[in-house]
C-alpha cells in the first residue's frame, strides 16, 4: 500500500538538475521540468536481506537501533551502494551490523517495499539471500541495529516486521520449508 503523503509526486517540488520550482509531475512517477527539460522517473532502488540460520535451523533477525520502525525486528542488510552488487553488499551489511563474514551466498527471492524516511517514500527492490557463516558465535550488535535474535521462521511474529518485503520473504521462507 503506497502512502499518499510521502509519495515523491506529493514531496518533490524543485529540479533536481536546476532548481526551479517548474518540475510538475507528468504522471504517477515522473516529473519534467519546465526550465531545463530534466526528466525525472521514481524507480526503486535495490536492497539486500540476508538469510543466516544457526546449526539449530533458526533464523537471525536483528532489532532496528533507529528510525524509522526503532525497536522493530528485521533481516540483516541494507542499501546497495552505487557501482556495488548485491552480492557484495550483502558482505558489507553483514560486516556493518554483526562484524562478521559470510559466504556461499544464494539468491532466494526478492519483493517489493516501500521504505518512508524523512517524509519521504523510497520504494526498494529487496534481493534476499541465503548465506553460511562459522563465526555466529562473534556475532556484535553494531551500526544501526541493537540487537539479533534467532527464531524458527514459522514462530515469528510478523506483526513485529514493519516492512511488507521482509514479511514476503519469511512467508516465502514457510512456504518453501527448508526447500532451499
Amino acid at each position: 500500500m503506497v502512502n499518499n503523503s510521502t509519495h515523491p509526486v506529493n514531496v518533490l517540488k524543485f529540479c533536481p538538475r536546476c532548481g526551479s520550482p517548474n518540475f510538475p509531475a507528468t504522471g504517477s512517477r515522473s516529473f519534467q521540468c519546465a526550465d531545463c527539460s530534466f526528466n525525472y522517473y521514481v524507480n526503486a532502488s535495490a536492497a539486500v536481506a540476508v538469510l543466516l540460520f544457526n546449526p539449530e535451523g533458526e533464523l537471525l533477525l536483528t532489532r532496528r537501533a533507529i528510525e524509522p520502525n526503532k525497536g522493530k525486528l528485521d533481516l540483516p542488510g541494507g542499501f546497495i551502494d552505487p557501482m556495488e552488487t548485491a552480492e557484495q553488499a550483502a558482505q558489507r551489511e553483514i560486516q556493518e551490523e554483526l562484524g562478521i563474514e559470510i559466504h556461499s551466498l544464494k539468491y532466494f527471492c526478492s519483493f517489493p517495499n516501500e521504505y518512508i524516511f524523512s517524509g519521504y517514500s523510497v520504494f526498494t527492490l529487496d534481493l534476499a539471500f541465503l548465506a553460511k557463516t562459522e563465526q555466529l558465535g562473534s556475532m556484535k550488535a553494531m551500526d544501526d541495529i541493537s540487537s539479533f535474535e534467532f527464531y524458527k521462521p514459522h514462530d515469528v511474529d510478523l506483526d513485529e516486521l514493519p516492512s511488507i518485503s521482509m514479511k514476503n520473504i519469511i512467508k516465502e521462507l514457510i512456504q518453501r520449508e527448508g526447500n532451499y
